[in-house]
């Protein structure tokens, strides 16, 4: 960046690294509420939404950040092995954050959740199905053009199908509209609202791509100056700041008396993540992939993915306290030994 350089103080660069995250999780988290809101407009379920347009949108700063990583290889603006840990590092790290402590927060908030064995099969067995896609396809430690096309694809046939199922049980209540049809807060009522909100939703879009773009640059910079794993701080910190938007968007959901929402975005994010994130990242410039996420981050993510699924199957598909401070007690565990055993690439 024009005003850091290798004498910049590393509490600045930490600071300016902050900052950027901090506009990235705020602009997108307006994102999330005017695509949602749209999508309301467009008639479409809650649990839907969540599933995916929620999850697009929450997906926003994994999604942005790999574009702006492959953009920055191609142009030989970044190296290619420190952005490809620390995207890759922040993607998985975030998917291993929202299936643990996330969910865990969640549930606490709310008391209990309570999962549909249908969605159990429907969302949950995707989740799971594409880590191991991300796990076998990076197993060369490379994600190539034609791997990135596999998992893009899968996403747009997973979308495909979600549409069908939605048009065939679709019900307007489910958005809370009214039996009069009075849309609920934040749907835009007419077509003006509606390109408002679009515009609203691009320009948050624009701020959150210049963010991105920030917290890259200061994380190969820390990178270059400790030492530290790129990885390993995608993991830790861009991990975490990146899962804020489900937790926000899930949040909501439960403070307006909807688990479909934060049940379809927690799911369906960790499905948005490696196959549009990853998928279209290693589609435009290719991938390094670092030990620690093939040995480590993504078999740990399927394993907690796993252990959530069989969790729920064998509990009626009920989510209650001890369940989320079990996922609390995975997700220490998971950091602890992902810090002391791979801490370097």
């Amino acid at each position: 960046m024009f005003f850091l350089n290798a004498q910049t103080s590393l509490w600045i660069i930490a600071s300016v690294g902050f900052a950027s995250m901090a506009f990235l999780v705020l602009s997108s988290d307006i994102a999330v509420k005017k695509l949602t809101g749209l999508a309301g407009y467009f008639r479409l379920s809650t649990a839907f939404i969540g599933v995916t347009v929620v999850s697009l949108a929450t997906s926003i700063p994994e999604i942005v950040a790999h574009f702006t990583a492959s953009v920055g290889i191609l142009t030989h603006t970044l190296d290619r092995n420190i952005a490809s840990a620390v995207v890759l590092g922040s993607n998985i790290g975030s998917d291993v954050v929202q299936q643990t402590l996330i969910m865990a927060i969640v549930v606490l908030i709310a008391g209990t959740l309570r999962f549909r064995r249908y969605f159990l099969w429907k969302s949950m067995g995707p989740m799971i199905g594409s880590t191991l896609m991300c796990l076998v396809l990076g197993w060369d430690r490379v994600y190539s053009r034609w791997d990135g096309l596999i998992l893009f694809g899968t996403f747009i046939a997973y979308l495909y199908y979600l549409y069908v199922d939605e048009r065939k049980h679709y019900k307007a209540e489910d958005n809370g509209f009214t039996e009069t049809g009075e849309p609920p807060a934040g749907v835009p009522k007419n077509a003006r609202q509606a390109w408002r909100d679009a515009g609203i939703a691009v320009i948050t879009l624009v701020v959150t791509i210049a963010s991105a773009m920030v917290a890259l640059q200061i994380t190969q910079i820390v990178v270059e100056r400790t030492g530290i794993g790129g990885s390993l701080i995608g993991v830790v910190t861009l991990g975490v700041a990146s899962a804020l938007p489900e937790l926000i968007a899930a949040v909501s959901g439960i403070r307006n008396g909807d688990t479909g929402i934060p049940l379809g975005t927690l799911v369906g994010s960790n499905v948005t993540n490696p196959l549009v994130a990853i998928g279209g990242g290693a589609l435009l410039s290719t991938y390094w992939v670092p030990s620690p996420l093939i040995k480590w981050d993504l078999p740990w993510e399927a394993i907690t993915g796993a252990i959530l699924w069989v969790y729920l199957w064998f509990n009626k598909g009920k989510l209650g306290k001890g369940g989320a401070i079990y996922l609390i007690g995975l997700y220490i565990a998971y950091v602890i030994s992902r810090a002391v055993f791979f801490a370097v690439d």
